[in-house]
């Protein structure tokens, strides 16, 4: 396979294409792309050395550019990779790892029936797919999505998020069930994703009411509001089983 063409991002070139995405310029785009052989599929390089690709253009933080979706059918049409990750980086993301990251479903989905892979690794939370970045951040209509779209759900804390009771049981009388500590992230992310039914699942199977993950600071308690029916559920749920605040919560 041939090596991607390399464009520094402070050429003219770089400038104006990076411009025209973030624009939604479609047109200027497509001229573009047209003009400079292989340009589809080259990268941009920045002053560190890192690369990515021109979709990580158009699902940069934090997407949402408009025609993002024509952009990228644009592009992979014209010989762009769904499945390149950047280089240089701590992590190795694809762009629908940024995608997912945003909350951009309607990217994600231009990306998906452009072929990427949506069991990719190297995502900036533990290295994992787009799934984990999705939940990891909150992103919950890309969540879904790529659930919808057969994303596999092996992770517990993945499960309970998007209020999977079943698949939670499952994971948890399988032949390798996880530990306690696994069990309070589960019952924490089932809280951030306003997941009710799940939270009391897990609070039966012996979930930590009060546990912080070593990732947050926050309690469960902490995280469940927000602006729904769905997460004043939980919050009240919590509230009459005792549930405190990090604040209220002795340290150690």
């Amino acid at each position: 396979m041939m090596k991607a063409v390399e464009i520094q991002d402070d050429n003219p070139l770089a400038v104006a294409l990076v411009s025209a995405i973030r624009q939604g310029d479609v047109d200027a785009v497509g001229s573009l792309v047209r003009e400079h052989a292989g340009l589809a599929s080259a990268r941009i390089r920045d002053a560190e050395g890192g690369t990515r690709s021109l979709l990580h253009v158009v699902t940069d933080w934090p997407g949402y550019f408009p025609d993002g979706p024509q952009i990228v059918r644009l592009l992979i049409d014209a010989g762009a990779d769904p499945n390149a990750a950047v280089t240089g980086s701590w992590h190795a993301e694809t762009p629908l790892h940024w995608a997912a990251s945003s909350d951009d479903s309607e990217v994600a989905v231009a990306l998906i029936d452009g072929g990427a892979d949506i069991e990719a690794p190297g995502a900036s939370i533990a290295g994992g797919t787009p799934l984990d970045d999705a939940v990891g951040y909150g992103c919950w209509n890309v969540a879904r999505l790529l659930v919808e779209r057969g994303a596999r759900v092996e992770s517990l804390w993945h499960a309970a998020a998007l209020g999977m009771t079943a698949r939670v049981e499952e994971l948890l009388d399988s032949e390798t069930p996880p530990g306690p500590g696994e069990i309070d992230h589960a019952f924490w992310q089932a809280c951030d994703g306003g997941q009710r039914r799940t939270a009391e699942y897990l609070f039966a199977r012996g979930a930590d009411i009060d546990a912080i993950p070593d990732h947050s600071k926050h309690t469960p308690l902490d995280i469940a509001p927000g602006p729904d029916t769905r997460r004043e559920a939980v919050v009240s749920w919590l509230r009459e089983h005792g549930a405190r605040s990090a604040q209220e919560t002795p340290a150690g």
